[in-house]
């Protein structure tokens, strides 16, 4: 078995979201599968729309942090423990930086396509863009992140236990579209070619 510079634990960022992922704290990854079922099924099959879901929970926990409240100033009770509903400038900036690494990701691929006229990015973004919008059209949203969530938490161990042949045959897969995607591209050129000859 050939030997991986880095551990697919490590990849996954090696904290608790790798342990969850990977299976090593099988409590909680199997309260995540139930959780995202049980949250599928109320949204999805039993017809609960999430405005309502939410607007119903904090109503009752408006309601009961109010009469909480009011009970304890009669009853000479501490009030609700409430922690300080604040979000620091720390937390906003570590989400900005990440956000701005991945639109820059993004406006890159756009200057590439539209500027250096990459024809082969050209080709990868619609390749992606017509996946998803073919999967989008089978599932509706929310069974596509149903979807996502159990897809997370089933191939990351699958592909630990099996990462040399599923790299290989990634390999073959991804050797085999790019020859497709050249082929394209060139006879793409050629025939813009002969038209402007003509």
């Amino acid at each position: 078995m050939a030997t991986h510079p880095r551990s697919l634990h490590a990849q996954l960022g090696g904290g608790a979201v790798a342990d969850v992922l990977l299976w090593r704290r099988r409590n909680v990854s199997a309260a995540a599968v139930v959780g995202a079922t049980a949250v599928w099924f109320v949204f999805e099959r039993a017809g609960y729309s999430l405005p309502s879901v939410l607007s119903n929970a904090l109503l009752l926990l408006v309601a009961i942090l109010f009469f909480w409240a009011k009970s304890a100033s009669l009853l000479n009770r501490p009030l609700p423990p409430l922690p300080n509903l604040e979000v620091s400038d720390v937390v906003v900036e570590k989400a900005a930086d990440r956000a701005l690494v991945w639109i820059n990701r993004v406006l890159a691929v756009g200057h590439d396509i539209a500027i250096k006229r990459d024809r082969k990015v050209f080709m990868q973004v619609i390749l992606v863009l017509w996946v998803v919008s073919y999967i989008g059209m089978l599932f509706n949203f929310l069974t596509l992140i149903y979807i996502g969530v159990m897809v997370s938490l089933l191939v990351p161990p699958l592909y630990e236990k099996y990462q040399d042949h599923i790299d290989e045959k990634l390999g073959v897969a991804h050797s085999v579209l790019s020859r497709h995607i050249d082929t394209i591209i060139t006879r793409a050129g050629q025939s813009a070619k002969q038209k402007k000859t003509e």
